[in-house]
């Protein structure tokens, strides 16, 4: 009996070092699939082996919940040396030039927007494996707009459940405006991305980035929050977020803990129906992936619907010339960070 219990348990341990091991696909694959490039990265991903590994019943209907898919990218100099420093490998890649490009396995969780990296192999140019390593503490890295990771986690979504993720990521009005302060000390602004945005109950879940400027036109502070609102209760509460001024540079923005009403001054009550407006006219995209059986026969949206006050959303493209440095460039995925959820 115990002979039989250790052979089932070595046939695991192969099967799931069959995952990072024995399936690790070639560096010059012909499937890899271009997403985008810059000055320092371009990124790949493979979508012969981009694979729903988990799905949920939801009205009869499987529904990805865990996704694994090969991504890879290509390093520039500058983008070989960024990446060295911030993984801390400069005593085992003394030489940006010798980093050729690397493949990560992602596990992909498309109903919290969450990605986690199951292995990593960094390469040179000859195939020569640099540096590696199997994670079993993962990082769980929630995306946004400020995320290194973004355009991959679009594309292997789209590769599944074709939504229009990459569209949305890229489209002039993945911004709207929420609302505008003015007074003799300068504005503040805050606009909402609707790729981040999803429903979850009465809960509208998104990221939204407010600017603060002085009369002068020179950016006091920005906040860049994950926000939680409540579109029957007109209530809201900061989930997690980062805050910047010139003095600190990027800090841990301070969470709520319990929701409180949206303040009544007219310009944030605007905002608000400006976001239900958007949760009037975008059920679809809202609910994509959802796991509510309830919302199973939500039709795909074909134009804008106003609220009942008559607020139209605008949508504008974020374009602030000012903006600091990004929060992340390409950061090291061993510790664990584990978003908030509410």
């Amino acid at each position: 009996m115990m002979s039989l219990v250790a052979a089932i348990f070595a046939a695991w341990l192969m099967s799931a070092a069959s995952i990072t091991e024995a399936a690790v696909p070639e560096g010059n694959d012909e499937g890899w699939y271009w997403i985008s490039s810059d000055d320092k990265y371009s990124k790949y991903y493979l979508p012969k082996e981009t694979k729903a590994t988990k799905s949920a019943k939801v009205a009869d209907k499987d529904v990805a919940t865990v996704i694994h898919a090969w991504t890879k990218t290509a390093y520039s100099y500058g983008g070989a040396q960024e990446t060295i420093e911030n993984y801390g490998l400069t005593a085992v890649i003394s030489n940006p030039g010798n980093l050729a490009y690397s493949l990560a396995l992602l596990e992909v969780h498309p109903q919290n927007r969450t990605i986690e990296y199951v292995q990593e192999i960094f390469y040179n140019a000859s195939g020569k494996v640099l540096w590696s390593k199997e994670y079993t503490t993962r990082t769980v890295k929630e995306i946004n707009s400020q995320s290194f990771d973004e355009d991959f986690y679009t594309a292997i979504v789209d590769q599944i459940f074709r939504h229009g993720e990459t569209d949305r990521r890229k489209a002039q009005d993945r911004w709207i405006d929420l609302w505008t302060l003015t007074n003799a000390s300068g504005t503040e602004s805050c606009i909402a991305d609707t790729t981040t945005m999803r429903l979850k109950g009465d809960n509208l879940i998104y990221w939204e980035w407010i600017e603060k400027k002085d009369t002068a036109g020179n950016v006091r502070s920005i906040q860049f929050l994950k926000k939680a609102v409540n579109v029957e209760m007109n209530t809201e509460r900061t989930i997690t977020g980062k805050l910047w001024t010139p003095q600190a540079g990027w800090a841990d923005a301070e969470a709520d803990r319990v929701y409180s009403a949206v303040p009544s001054i007219p310009e944030r009550q605007a905002g608000l129906n400006r976001l239900k407006a958007y949760v009037s006219g975008y059920q679809y995209w809202l609910h994509r992936y959802s796991l509510d059986p309830s919302k199973k026969d939500v039709a795909k949206d074909t134009q804008m619907k106003v609220s009942a006050q008559g607020e139209t959303v605008v949508p504008k493209k974020l374009r602030f010339e000012s903006t600091p440095a990004p929060i992340a460039g390409r950061v090291t995925n061993v510790a664990e960070v584990k978003p908030e959820q509410i």
